[in-house]
């Protein structure tokens, strides 16, 4: 890993997971599960006061390939990741697909149950192995139809989304494929808690929308400008000031838009949250 690679060496590992469809795990009564206030959005309810969602939320583990939903499926649960990234992709019928947003602790997984739809045509997958927080989504149906504050704080957080997958579709028509690698590895880097993004080559592809040989060619590229390092799977950020250089606008143009909706992050309490896994 340490080694630094020319163009031609950057390649792929084989990837466990790949054999069969990776499944949730609840997590075991007694373990010690991170903080739901680790998530951006159920910090700001703990500390507003608003508790009432946290008997209903049940601690999971998100392996990487984990489908929180399927295009078409009725969305049964609302994820709130508290470390990991899910990708939101779109899938065409010859089976290409494309990434055109992600999310991680800022945020949730399945804001089309509320807002007014039961399913989505795209998925959700897990790219950064994590943990979440899950409610059914006819309970989380039920906490907003009281609960003035916390639809405000989701709907906030659905416009910020919005605004990443509208400046996706404008990056993907417009910028290089380098520019919009090193947009894609902040996104990560912003959800992550090191430096160190653990992707393939054909992951990336499949996210910006592109063939895998131009991956090849814009993450040698980064490398060699000693941007980052890539091997194995593993890339790793070296120089984060110079891959913001790097990236087009669309990065800091969503980031700011984050920064403008959702509100600040308050921090993990230090008093301990009592919550239960439910059963399936």
């Amino acid at each position: 890993m340490n080694a630094d690679l020319s163009n031609d060496e950057v390649i792929d590992a084989p990837r466990p997971h790949a054999a069969r469809p990776a499944r949730v795990r609840l997590l075991a009564q007694g373990s010690q599960p991170p903080h739901p206030a680790q998530n951006l959005l159920l910090a700001n309810l703990i500390s507003a006061g608003s508790d009432a969602l946290l008997p209903l939320l049940e601690g999971v583990s998100l392996p990487v390939g984990l489908a929180l939903y399927e295009a078409g499926e009725v969305q049964r649960y609302v994820h709130f990741p508290t470390c990991g990234i899910a990708s939101l992709t779109q899938l065409l019928e010859n089976g290409d697909s494309t990434e055109y947003a992600v999310t991680g602790r800022e945020g949730l997984v399945g804001t089309a149950f509320f807002m007014g739809g039961a399913s989505s045509l795209s998925s959700a997958v897990v790219v950064s192995a994590g943990y979440a927080y899950r409610i059914r989504s006819g309970d989380l149906k039920k906490a907003l139809e009281g609960n003035s504050a916390l639809r405000l704080l989701l709907l906030r957080y659905t416009q910020a989304l919005i605004t990443q997958m509208a400046q996706t579709a404008v990056c993907n028509r417009f910028h290089a494929v380098d520019q919009r690698l090193a947009r894609r590895l902040l996104l990560s880097l912003d959800r992550l808690p090191s430096n160190i993004v653990d992707v393939t080559q054909e992951t990336l592809a499949g996210m910006l929308g592109v063939r895998r040989e131009g991956v090849t060619e814009a993450a040698g590229q980064l490398q060699r400008d000693g941007l980052i390092r890539y091997s194995r799977g593993l890339i790793t950020v070296l120089d984060r000031p110079g891959l913001e250089a790097r990236a087009c606008e669309c990065y800091r143009v969503v980031r700011r838009e984050y920064e403008r909706l959702m509100p600040a992050d308050p921090g993990i309490p230090t008093a301990p949250v009592h919550w239960h896994a439910r059963p399936t």
